[in-house]
């Protein structure tokens, strides 16, 4: 993958700011959430219990029943919030990714950091520290992302190009899923195998508000940073060499998207198990929107990952099949014909 796969963006004014930058795509993201709070609603109602709207209100704010209550805020609630957080780190992460890389076909897991999550997830199960603690596999998952992200740091600092960052990616991503594959090959018993395996499937079910609260403060200051990166971002489209005179620093523009795709991202990952494609498909949904300013692009990239992750979780919930969807699943096979395609398109195959 090279930058020669781009797609076209209009030049953006030097003058731009980075609240102008986000103020743009402002409009687009509250569309966008008023349809993710209408689902989200949706969500909370559906269930073995059905709930009407009212009475979703009513255990949100406590006015209701003491049951619903219950119903909403400790079993359906958590399983909404996970989707806000990881679909929102997903979308921002990719959108922030193809901008920084100038290539359409970059999302989060290019760089391996979802794949080391994984892995440290995986390692966890495999020494059995799952019954020691809670905390000790999203602990062990976000450990996993930290690694990569340090050795991520470390392959592509001194002035090294996009295309190092984007080798350097692949070689943590294949690494990455080489130990984990060698690890399920080395498991103890089929049992271990199985939870290891459904937990790299992805999932947001069986969750609690515990768990929300463990990965808020990485997402939050992660897509801070990525927030951040707008205005360098959509300066970038100009070429590196017009975005350093206009004052942008690629080496701290790298750190931004890196740091806060990994912090986001792997926090996610490491208590939802990997989810892939939202980071490719949402940004190329919305692009058009804002006019392909990558600044513009990141904010309707967060809502609309976490509506795209809802959505596929209620289709999901609603599916009959004799075992449960797991949402990973979904989302490849929604993302995997979209990437193709992509590439067809930018092979000029396709129209």
């Amino acid at each position: 993958m090279t930058a020669a796969t781009t797609q076209p963006m209009a030049v953006p004014d030097p003058a731009h700011t980075l609240p102008v930058e986000l103020g743009v795509g402002v409009l687009t993201a509250t569309l966008l959430a008023l349809s993710l709070v209408s689902l989200s609603l949706v969500s909370l109602g559906l269930g073995a219990a059905p709930l009407g709207w009212g009475e979703v209100l009513g255990g949100l704010l406590g006015t209701g029943p003491e049951g619903h209550q219950l119903i909403v805020r400790q079993i359906r609630l958590p399983r909404v919030l996970l989707a806000w957080l990881l679909g929102a780190s997903l979308g921002m992460s990719g959108a922030a990714l193809q901008g920084l890389l100038r290539n359409p076909l970059a999302e989060p897991g290019l760089l391996g950091i979802s794949a080391s999550a994984g892995l440290g997830a995986v390692l966890a199960f495999y020494f059995g520290l799952t019954a020691l603690s809670l905390w000790t596999l999203p602990a062990a998952g976000m450990t996993g992302a930290l690694i990569a992200t340090l050795l991520l740091y470390l392959l592509t600092r001194g002035g090294s190009s996009n295309l190092t960052l984007i080798l350097a990616g692949i070689a943590l991503s294949s690494l990455a899923g080489a130990l984990t594959s060698l690890v399920l090959n080395l498991a103890p018993n089929p049992a271990s195998v199985q939870d290891m395996v459904l937990w790299l499937l992805g999932s947001i079910a069986d969750h609690s508000l515990a768990d929300v609260r463990l990965v808020l403060p990485f997402v939050a200051v992660g897509l801070a940073l990525l927030l951040a990166s707008a205005r360098a971002l959509t300066l970038l489209t100009l070429g590196e060499a017009e975005a350093t005179s206009l004052g942008v620093s690629l080496a701290r523009l790298r750190v931004l998207v890196i740091a806060g795709s990994a912090l986001a991202v792997g926090a996610c990952v490491s208590v939802t198990g990997t989810v892939g494609f939202v980071g490719l498909v949402v940004p190329h949904l919305l692009r058009a929107l804002v006019r392909h300013r990558p600044g513009r692009l990141l904010l309707p990239s967060a809502v609309g990952g976490a509506l795209l992750v809802l959505a596929a979780d209620l289709a999901i919930r609603l599916l009959q099949t004799p075992q449960q969807l797991m949402l990973g699943v979904v989302t490849a096979l929604v993302g995997a014909p979209f990437f193709l395609v992509l590439v067809l398109r930018s092979r000029q195959v396709l129209p």
